[in-house]
C-alpha cells in the first residue's frame, strides 16, 4: 500500500501547474467531458505502465532528446490545428480520421513523454521496486497510484476548463488553447538546448 499511497500524492502534486494539466484545461473547453476524461485516461494507463517498466528495470529504451523533439513538435502541430480550426472540407475529412478521444489521448501520450511526471514515475518505480519480493506487487501499486495522481489532478483542470468554457467567447478559447500548445510545444523544443 505504502507505494500506492506514495505514488499518488507525489504525482498528483507534481502534475499541479503542469503542462499536461494546462492541456486537459485547453481540451475541456473544445470536446465533450467523456471524450477528455477518457481519453487522458487511457494515455496516462498507457504511459505510466510503460514509465513502471522502465523504472523497474531502470533502462533507456529512447534518448529523452528525441523524445522532447517530438512532443514538442506535436504541441506545435496542436496549436496550429486549434487556430485552423473544425470545420475541414471533404478533402480534409479524409485525412483526419482522429476522433476527440484519440486526439485527447495520443497529445497526452506525447506530452507525458519526458516530462516530470513520467519521470517521477520512473524514480518511484525503480525506488519501491528494488527487491523482487515484491516486483509484481510495486509494480501494479505505482503503476496505479501514478495513474490516479494524474487523473486527480487533471480532473481539476477539467471541471475548470468547462466552467470557463461556459462563459468565454469561443474565439478566446480558440485563441488561448492555440497558444497554450504552441507555447508548451516551445519551452519542450527549447528544453532540448538548455
Amino acid at each position: 500500500m505504502e507505494a500506492l499511497i506514495g505514488s499518488l500524492f507525489f504525482i498528483t502534486m507534481a502534475e499541479m501547474g503542469d503542462k499536461t494539466q494546462l492541456v486537459a484545461l485547453a481540451f475541456a473547453t473544445r470536446y465533450r467531458l467523456r471524450d477528455v476524461i477518457g481519453g487522458i485516461f487511457a494515455a496516462t494507463l498507457l504511459i505510466h505502465f510503460f514509465s513502471v517498466i522502465i523504472g523497474q528495470f531502470m533502462g533507456q529504451i529512447i534518448p529523452l532528446v528525441y523524445i522532447k523533439f517530438i512532443a514538442g513538435a506535436s504541441f506545435i502541430g496542436f496549436g496550429i490545428w486549434t487556430l485552423r480550426g473544425d470545420e475541414l472540407d471533404g478533402a480534409d475529412e479524409k485525412v483526419t480520421r482522429f476522433s476527440p478521444f484519440m486526439t485527447v489521448a495520443a497529445a497526452f501520450f506525447l506530452a507525458e513523454l519526458g516530462d516530470k511526471t513520467q519521470l517521477a514515475t520512473i524514480s518511484l518505480a525503480a525506488s519501491y521496486g528494488s527487491t523482487t519480493a515484491a516486483y509484481y506487487s510495486t509494480f501494479i501499486q505505482v503503476w496505479l497510484g501514478s495513474t490516479l495522481g494524474m487523473v486527480i489532478a487533471d480532473g481539476l483542470a477539467i471541471v475548470i476548463g468547462i466552467v470557463l468554457g461556459r462563459r468565454l467567447p469561443e474565439k478566446i478559447i480558440k485563441w488561448v488553447s492555440a497558444a497554450i500548445f504552441i507555447s508548451f510545444g516551445i519551452l519542450t523544443l527549447a528544453e532540448i538546448w538548455f
